[in-house]
């Protein structure tokens, strides 16, 4: 089966699935990169080639252990799912999984950047600072996803495509309500223009036809610009690009020479939140829940030594 053939199966699989953006250009890179190394079409390899290409990741480009399994991932994808072959078990040699500790600022350095930034990326870096989201997980926040009579924020398909509920801080009430009565009004004037139609997930779309249109459905953090979409060509206004938000991040952070031990971005302030947290003495299995981690073990490195009591879990804005 031709290149070109595989890929646009994958894409489409890709979509329906209704994967990340960033994923589907990942995988898709994966099966090309395949492809290349087995100087054939993907469909021609099997489970020795599978093992045999990430050994060779491994081995040879010495990835790290997130590399390769994240083309693990893929091409598991690809044998299952595009070309509904049983690829088995794959006992490739496995890359050296090494043990990291998260870069997080201490609270005075958290809010010296936040301070330092302006409009959106401030208020976005809030919010990942102080309800320790992603900054995909921030850019995607719906209007509907703001609880402020519970100060509960609503994480849709974050990572594991799984949702959480994490804090709101009260601090940021009144910043948000502001936000969000900027953004009513720009989608008034979307909607007196004939557009304001915010993308959903095609079982969703499907299922309430007019929730596209609604305010409660639009993107808080909305970009400036138009653009068009490339699944069905419809103009619509998607969020703020995450790497304009790496970008004001990694220059404020610069500037206030923050990142002179370690590379200071949007994640540092998700870590810091955590790191917070446990200094706080909030029981580690609260913290998990509110980072979204899958296993307790993910959480323990924020632990280190530190012991933890019942207290009561707080946003960091506010200790």
């Amino acid at each position: 089966m031709k290149l070109t053939v595989v890929r646009q199966q994958a894409r489409d699989l890709l979509r329906a699935k209704h994967l990340a953006d960033s994923t589907e250009k990942a995988y898709l890179g994966w099966i090309e990169r395949y492809a290349a190394w087995l100087k054939s079409y993907p469909d021609q390899g099997g489970p020795a080639s599978v093992e045999a290409f990430l050994t060779h990741l491994a081995v040879a480009e010495h990835v790290s252990a997130s590399t390769q399994n994240q083309a693990r991932s893929a091409l598991l994808f690809l044998y299952r799912d595009v070309l509904r072959q049983d690829p088995g078990a794959i006992h490739a040699v496995r890359a050296k999984r090494g043990v990291r500790v998260p870069i997080a600022l201490t609270h005075a350095e958290a809010l010296r950047l936040i301070n330092a930034l302006r409009g959106d990326y401030q208020l976005l870096a809030q919010l990942m600072y102080g309800s320790g989201l992603r900054v995909m997980e921030a850019l995607r926040l719906r209007v509907k996803d703001v609880n402020f009579a519970r100060l509960q924020i609503t994480v849709r398909d974050g990572k594991g495509d799984k949702d959480r509920f994490t804090i709101l801080s009260p601090s940021l009430v009144e910043p948000l309500r502001a936000k969000l009565a900027e953004r009513r009004a720009l989608h008034r004037r979307d909607l007196a223009a004939g557009l304001g139609e915010a993308y959903l997930p095609d079982a969703l779309a499907r299922r309430y036809p007019n929730a596209p249109r609604e305010f409660s459905w639009q993107f808080i953090f909305a970009s400036p610009r138009l653009t068009t979409d490339p699944r069905d060509g419809k103009p619509r206004r998607h969020h703020i690009l995450p790497t304009n938000v790496q970008r004001q991040i990694k220059r404020a952070a610069h500037t206030l020479g923050l990142d002179k031990r370690a590379p200071i971005g949007p994640h540092t302030l998700r870590h810091s939140f955590a790191t917070r947290l446990v200094e706080k003495k909030a029981p580690i299995h609260e913290v998990k829940e509110l980072m979204g981690h899958a296993s307790i073990e993910t959480t323990m490195i924020y632990l280190r030594a530190a012991e933890h009591s019942g207290h009561t879990v707080v946003s960091p804005l506010d200790t």
